[in-house]
This record gives structure tokens, sequence and C-alpha cells, in this order.
């Protein structure tokens, strides 16, 4: 049912959600500069505009592609109950194999890139220094957005412990104690493990066991879901979007911050919070409205999400490429990699 669009009975609000964290990837490679920094050649006054339009799309981030992900998932298995096992071997064929596939055509890929920016040669001994594959397997680390994968992977292996949260929606709430847990962990490792290799994986395995609290607030959600009726659930839609607009007006203070300074302000404790918050408030609203009449071209156009997320760095460096040398502003840059990458990704 989930997967036709066609189907009366279809979640169009779980549509919309896929897709809006599909285009928030593309806004959030585009609103930064080829070297992944925020435009930090430029003025202030001119990152004002992108960083503001990367604070508007970058609200869903790849938090909600997990939550929609175990959401689906334990709504499946409620209609047609599966083994351990088979969920495993069938989450295998659908993650993995196409994971495989891109790990290695962004090997392959980068080299482009790294050609149009000077440092083909250490592209090229990336893909054919054996050392560097656990990396680019495990973590995803051959491309920005390839960790999302493995991730979802990882997190889908705890799919039994989210059940709890699905019989007792309260337990979802575990989801702050997990995001603290992240915070002081990653602030403890990075210094401690900063000259070794094992850095990125000590820090994918705090993601995971702490990203599991994604995996229960979205179970708790389909257990109100299924607990609750239509008009229930909306009479929370105003406290929620109140929420929401305080939660934004802190993610506007470390915008500003990064355009004052022309860095990423990882150091602050209300940005944080604020990205890790929104992708849930931005599902539990979507989620409210659920009984509302969304249009249908939402559907059509969410068959593409999962498309634009791992094709669009193909995109995205073909257009750094051709302004690598451009006087254009940051902001008709932003413009014109979005419309560029979106639209060809389609």
């Amino acid at each position: 049912m989930i997967d036709d669009p066609e189907n009366k009975n279809r979640l169009v609000w779980i549509d919309a959600l896929r897709l809006a964290a599909g285009l928030s990837m593309v806004g959030l490679h585009a609103t930064a500069d080829a070297q992944g920094l925020p435009f930090a050649a430029h003025a202030a006054s001119d990152r004002i505009v992108p960083m503001l339009i990367r604070a508007v799309l970058y609200t869903a981030r790849t938090e909600l592609f997990l939550m929609i992900s175990v959401f689906l998932l334990l709504m499946a298995l409620d209609k047609r109950p599966r083994s351990y096992g088979q969920i495993i071997a069938e989450q295998s064929r659908r993650l993995l194999v196409p994971f495989l596939f891109w790990t290695v055509f962004y090997a392959i890929y980068n080299l482009n890139k790294a050609h149009h920016f000077n440092y083909a040669p250490q592209a090229l001994n990336a893909i054919t220094d054996i050392s560097t594959w656990p990396g680019f397997l495990v973590l995803g680390s051959v491309k920005f957005h390839m960790h999302f994968i493995p991730t979802l992977f990882a997190l889908i292996l705890f799919y039994p412990l989210y059940r709890h949260a699905q019989k007792f929606p309260a337990v979802g709430l575990v989801v702050f104690i997990c995001l603290l847990v992240k915070w002081e962990l990653d602030r403890f490792i990075f210094p401690l493990l900063w000259e070794y290799e094992a850095l990125p994986y000590a820090v994918r395995v705090i993601k995971v066991l702490t990203y599991t609290g994604y995996g229960m607030v979205a179970a708790a959600l389909l257990g109100i879901w299924q607990r609750t009726s239509d008009r229930s659930r909306s009479e929370w839609l105003i406290p929620l979007i109140l929420v929401s607009v305080l939660l934004f007006s802190v993610k506007l203070i470390a915008t500003f911050k990064t355009i004052y300074t022309g860095r990423w302000v990882f150091e602050y404790a209300g940005g944080y919070w604020v990205d890790f918050l929104m992708p849930i408030a931005l599902f539990c609203i979507c989620m409210c409205l659920g009984h509302k009449t969304w249009p249908s071209i939402i559907s059509q156009l969410a068959r593409f999400s999962f498309g634009i997320y791992l094709c669009h760095p193909i995109f995205l460096d073909l257009a750094e490429i051709y302004l690598r040398q451009s006087s254009l502003s940051p902001t008709a840059m932003v413009l014109l990699k979005i419309s560029f990458t979106v639209s060809c990704t389609c």
C-alpha cells in the first residue's frame, strides 16, 4: 500500500516528508562552497542569503529519512510479520547492494572534480590504497552523503527494540537522553582520538547507538498514529508549530554566527539541539496534518526522493566545476547549483 502512489489510503504526508528530506540534502551541499565551507572567502553580507536558504532547507536533515524508514518498516511488519532474519536479508538487498554500487561509482567519479580542483593525486591514492576502502565501505566516507546508508542499516538491526516504544509511546522521549549523550561523547572523543585513525569509527559507533533514539521516537509516533483519531492529533498542531517557531529562532542565531564568522559553529549547543530536534518537530506537524487532503503530485515527486539523495552529488560536482572560476555572488551560485542539480537529478 505504501508503495502505490495511486492508492487512496496512501500516506501522502509521509511522501511530503520524503521529498523534503531529499531536497534538504541538495540544499545542504549547495549552500557550501566547493571546499565545504560557508563561503569563507566572501564578505559576511554575501553569506546572508545562502545561509538563510540553508537554515530553511536543512530543517529536514538525514534524521528525517531515518525516522521515515523506521516508521514504514514497523507499519509494514504490522501488516505482514516476518522473522528477524528475513527483515535483515531484505534490507541488505535494498540498502547494501545499492550502497556497494554507488561506493565504487563515487570512488571513481571523484577523480573528475579532483582533476579540476588540483588534488587528483590525492584522490587517485585514495582509491588505490587498500587502507581507505574500509572507511568507504563501513563509514560511507567515499562521498559526503553516503554515510546515511550504512547508518540506516545499522539502526534497522535494532528494530525489535523500537517495538517497545510503539507499545508505550512515552518511551520515545528517550531520544532526548540519546542526543544529550551524543553531545557529551562527541566532545569527549574528538580531542581524545584526534590523531588516531580510530576516530571516525568511534564517532560512527556513538552515532549509531545514540541515533536509536530516532528509531524509538519514530516507533512512538507510529503507536500514537495507530491509537489516536485525526481530531485528537490535530489538537497538537498549534503547540507544535509554536515549538517549531521557537526552535527555528535559535537556528537563526546559529545561522547569524556562521554569517558573521564565516565558519560552521559546531560548538554552539543551541544550534546542535535545534538541528537534531527539528526533524522530529517536522514529522509531528505533518502527522497532525495527515488527515488533510494533500496534492497528489507530492506522491509522484516523492518517488524521486531517494534517487535525489543518491545522485545529486553527480550534478553538484559538475556545477561546482563549471563555477570554480566564476565571479558570481554566493547567492547566485547557490541558486544555480540547486536548480541545476535538482532538475538534472530528477
